[in-house]
């Protein structure tokens, strides 16, 4: 057992889930007026469907444990039954600590309300007083950053501003145990690593943290533990890595079966062999600089540097990089090999410089991504949101592209002449 396993270990439960089973009923009538004229037929065309059948799982505080699954596997209602959002058809669930709920999309969001309004209700759900809620209101505005739309009502809220809002209360009312499901898949990148950094500083606070995610990238990187669920029950309970093989390779019934550990086997053979080759090269820095110093005007050269780290040597390689706006959005990709440098052998520190001339972008903060690829188009390194520059671009036209447009007006000739 490992030194971060044995702490967890001495850690007290704030979650005991015991035999927990939900059952929903599929009413598979036509239509209403059916069911309300054929009562009996409507009691014979009824079905059980059990999304989840005798859970039971412990959650020590401190622990960030990630919910995994193919869909339908149980994971989002067991969410909502640690939440309290739905009640367990069978089994009990005990917590302990304030607990913080991020769910749905506008879940407790009541449309004709404003963000203001919003605020203050969802805080009074999670139990802050009206003087709490007023302290952390600030906070709260500047974490979702729509304050110029915080007193229009949310119906007209975009789902991006929905998720923005519904994170920054569930945040910032100090939650012991921070509930998250899908939803910060549907904000931008750039506020869904303000998220994730704001989760990784919960984890530095010993906070807990139960994450629904179909990005199993996030589960092993966040998660010190992860839970796999299929139809229902609880199929593995262990470390995050372990639970991802398991889930990639297609769990079977049973685990012990020839078949799924032949599958867990070539999984995590693959993904040993993608280690080693992120294990082979760095890429340590990305600088961009504007030709006339710190911001970029319409029609100036962009330098970008990448300062990359080698451990094997390269014959072939390849090296992308790409210029990302606010929404991140791709506004320019280019390589080295599509600008005609191929084949240079490479390895220990090195450099690569990429001029881009008359460059005429809309006006913004802009950041670079760069990804270095072997010689069978393999990615061995990926760095993102790096080599930040800004843009002031005029006011003729508005857009990840600037044009100094010039409109004019011809009035039409007179009939006649």
């Amino acid at each position: 057992m490992n030194t971060q396993s044995i702490q967890a270990a001495e850690m007290p439960v704030v979650v005991d889930v015991d035999s927990v089973s939900k059952r929903f009923v599929i009413q598979k009538n036509k239509s209403l007026k059916e069911r309300l004229l054929n009562p009996r037929r409507s009691v014979t065309h009824r079905q059980d469907f059990w999304a989840l059948r005798d859970v039971s799982l412990q959650i020590r505080a401190g622990e960030t444990i990630g919910l995994i699954g193919p869909n339908g596997s149980g994971k989002s209602t067991l969410l909502k039954t640690l939440g309290g959002i739905i009640e367990p058809t069978s089994g009990t669930i005990r917590s302990r600590g304030r607990l913080a709920a991020l769910l749905e999309l506008g879940a407790g969001f009541h449309p004709d309300l404003t963000g203001r309004e919003n605020v203050y209700l969802n805080a009074s759900i999670l139990g802050l007083s009206q003087a709490q809620t007023d302290e952390l209101f600030d906070e709260i505005v500047e974490f979702s950053g729509i304050a110029e739309f915080i007193d229009t009502q949310v119906k007209f809220y975009s789902s991006g501003m929905y998720v923005r809002l519904a994170f920054a209360v569930a945040i910032n009312v100090d939650p012991d145990i921070l509930l998250v499901d899908e939803v910060l898949a549907v904000g931008d990148e750039a506020f869904q690593e303000k998220c994730l950094d704001k989760i990784r500083r919960f984890q530095e606070e010993g906070r807990t943290i139960i994450l629904v995610s179909h990005s199993l990238e996030q589960i092993t990187k966040f998660c010190t533990r992860a839970v796999v669920l299929g139809h229902g029950h609880v199929v593995f309970d262990g470390p995050a890595e372990e639970a991802v093989s398991i889930l990639r390779a297609g769990f079977e019934s049973e685990l012990d079966s020839d078949k799924a550990r032949e599958r867990i086997a070539r999984e995590r053979a693959r993904e040993e062999e993608l280690k080693r080759l992120h294990e082979q090269l760095d890429i340590v820095d990305i600088v961009a600089t504007p030709e006339n110093g710190e911001i970029l005007s319409p029609g100036d050269d962009l330098q970008v540097e990448v300062t990359l780290d080698s451990r094997v040597d390269f014959d072939q390689w390849d090296l992308m990089i790409a210029l990302v706006n606010q929404l991140g959005t791709t506004v320019l990709a280019t390589s080295t090999h599509v600008t005609g440098s191929r084949n240079v052998p490479v390895g220990g520190n090195f450099k690569v410089r990429f001029t881009i001339p008359d460059l005429s972008l809309g006006s913004g903060t802009y950041t670079v991504n760069a990804t270095f690829y072997d010689g069978k188009r393999r990615e061995i390194s990926r760095a993102e949101s790096l080599g930040s520059f800004e843009v002031t671009a005029g006011a003729e036209s508005i857009g990840p592209v600037y044009s100094k447009v010039v409109s004019t007006i011809q009035d039409e000739p007179e009939a006649g002449s």
